[in-house]
């Protein structure tokens, strides 16, 4: 088991217990004692084994791209909208087989994770530099195909090492 520091055990307990207040939504003593306790220890079994290291430029960066991602759903929304509207339903679906460059785990979990998000394409699978897509039509598949959604996740991701 790594050794942990004492400021990464209370800022994960923190936040858990943050999440335990909005889930639980009571404030009774029992509630805040029984979420506190439970809360650390979470963190504490869950801080000797996670790789997870807080690093808030990337967070930062991530925050900036979902105003992106949101726009890339809404645009793919309404393109599903009316090839579902369409009386001829002009799919041709296909599964493609993306190379990534990304070299940091969780920038390709983003990448699958977003292109999931994005009506009309799925990420099938994912291993370290490949990722099956299926997506419903040409349209759907042109950010994944064109590199344009890596690209973005590799600038939030750039100089953020290896993970």
């Amino acid at each position: 088991m790594r050794p942990i520091s004492s400021q990464f055990l209370l800022l994960k307990t923190t936040a858990l217990f943050v999440l335990w207040l909005m889930l639980s939504g009571s404030f009774h003593w029992i509630h805040l004692s029984l979420g506190a306790a439970a809360s650390f220890t979470v963190a504490w079994i869950n801080s000797g084994h996670s790789p997870f290291v807080p690093n808030f430029r990337i967070w930062g960066k991530t925050i900036l791209f979902l105003p992106w991602l949101f726009v890339q759903i809404i645009k793919s929304s309404l393109h599903v909208t009316k090839l579902i509207l369409n009386p001829n339903l002009p799919i041709a679906p296909k599964l493609l087989r993306v190379k990534t460059n990304l070299n940091n785990r969780a920038a390709v979990v983003l990448l699958g994770n977003s292109i999931t998000l994005t009506p009309g394409t799925i990420t099938a699978e994912v291993d370290a530099s490949t990722l099956i897509v299926h997506a419903l039509d040409d349209v759907s598949s042109e950010d994944v195909r064109s590199g344009r959604l890596e690209s973005k996740i590799a600038s939030v991701f750039e100089d953020g090492g290896k993970s």
